[in-house]
């Protein structure tokens, strides 16, 4: 008996998370010229019908959902050439999710980076992030973190790292919160001291994946909350 296939495998189509049959469908395109919503469902359909399949319905169902996420992610946009119709294209951010060995990783990191981050972050981390070496943006963003912190409490450059934050943040610190419950300064304290200990130091890089652009980024997140929390400490200190 001649079967047909559908763009991605029926099997595929049935199991994987929408997420990933987006994925799947984005790279069946090809190199994405153009490419079209309509066409795709038909073609899938008659390839459907043709080798009687009796869920025919779901499986076009599931192939619609995934066209959708990809449109709602900016993987397939509009074409320049073609705005009125039907038609669209692969965008260059799709293509480049489609051919990255971890692209689905790469997409998920840059949403959790989606927004502006901290002045000392956006300037000079997320470049470095967004080239890809993710080692030297986890460690730049916990640099930065030191240096703010240092500058916020007046300390002298000799002191650093763990030991930095805990004479910052320690309770009657300059940088404690005297209004706070004492476990409340204690636990903050730790929660910087813990971060720069994990993620600064050069011993303790081995804890991070920096193969996984997703943990990258949820350091340089952690960074971020860090200097979050700094501001509000700048602005209590200086009232």
């Amino acid at each position: 008996m001649v079967t047909y296939s559908g763009p991605v495998p029926t099997d595929q189509i049935r199991q994987l998370p929408t997420s990933e049959l987006a994925m799947a469908l984005l790279r069946s395109l090809g190199d994405g010229k153009t490419v079209n919503a309509n066409n795709m469902l038909r073609g899938a359909e008659q390839a459907f019908h043709h080798n009687g399949e009796r869920d025919a319905d779901q499986l076009l169902a599931r192939l619609a959902d995934a066209w959708a996420w990809l449109e709602a992610h900016g993987l397939i946009g509009p074409h320049p050439s073609n705005t009125a119709s039907n038609w669209q294209r692969v965008t260059s951010e799709g293509r480049e999710v489609a051919e990255a060995p971890k692209g689905q990783a790469k997409l998920w990191a840059a949403e959790r980076l989606a927004g502006k981050l901290d002045p000392a972050l956006e300037g000079k981390v997320r470049p470095i992030f967004n080239l890809g070496d993710y080692e030297t943006a986890c460690f730049a963003a916990m640099k930065a973190v030191e240096v703010e912190v240092r500058a916020a409490a007046g300390l002298d450059s000799s002191v650093l790292g763990v030991d930095l934050m805990r004479q910052a943040l320690k309770p009657g610190g300059p940088l404690a919160d005297p209004g706070a419950h004492g476990g409340e300064v204690v636990a903050l304290m730790e929660l910087f001291a813990g971060a720069i200990g994990a993620f600064k130091n050069p011993p303790s890089h081995r804890t991070v994946h920096f193969d996984d652009p997703v943990e990258a980024a949820e350091v340089v997140q952690l960074a971020d909350l860090l200097l979050r929390l700094l501001r509000r400490a700048q602005q209590r200190k200086a009232q």
